[in-house]
């Protein structure tokens, strides 16, 4: 994979940056599922360190992210993709609110990629889990990047059923 790594930037997003993911989810998910600008905002601004983009080092631009919320509940529920305030720095579990590739970017390993590393970073400050909703379509996707399928997600998020995906990074010492 070194030559995403030659073709892209991996790190955490900016400030200034908020609108341009704002931009992405709207491509990359429909109205009933996507997250706001103004919500995307708050996320940029409320916990930037859960963040993780792919800079397209051609363009400047994001090719694709990860965004979440660290928490202290082990369970996704609906609050997590309208409340920002939810995030806990000190929470032990991250929900994953959205993972964005740009279609051009598509189908060239760039979404393992970053699933990846952001596990990498995760389990390396601490966490537990990592908990992700998806459609029945995504499962086998998630599943080859270390989830697993744990039934029907509490989440009806846009009006759909979700499957929730987990993906346990360490050993728990309580």
């Amino acid at each position: 994979m070194g030559e995403l790594y030659e073709r892209f930037e991996f790190r955490n997003i900016r400030p200034e940056e908020g609108g341009q993911a704002a931009e992405i989810e709207r491509i990359c998910f429909p109205p009933n599922e996507a997250c706001s600008r103004e919500m995307m905002l708050e996320r940029v601004d409320k916990a930037p360190e859960l963040f993780l983009v792919a800079i397209d080092r051609s363009t400047g631009r994001i090719a694709g992210f990860l965004n979440g919320l660290s928490t202290k509940e082990d369970s996704f529920r609906d609050a997590f993709f309208t409340d920002a305030k939810l995030h806990d720095p000190a929470g032990k579990n991250v929900m994953l609110l959205g993972v964005d590739v740009l279609p051009e970017y598509r189908m060239q390993g760039l979404a393992s990629e970053l699933m990846k590393i952001y596990l990498r970073r995760e389990r390396g400050k601490g966490r537990h889990k990592v908990l992700l909703t998806c459609h029945d379509s995504k499962v086998d996707m998630y599943k080859k990047m270390g989830f697993q399928d744990v039934g029907i997600a509490d989440s009806a998020w846009g009006g759909s059923q979700w499957r929730e995906m987990s993906c346990m990074l360490g050993a728990r010492s309580e």
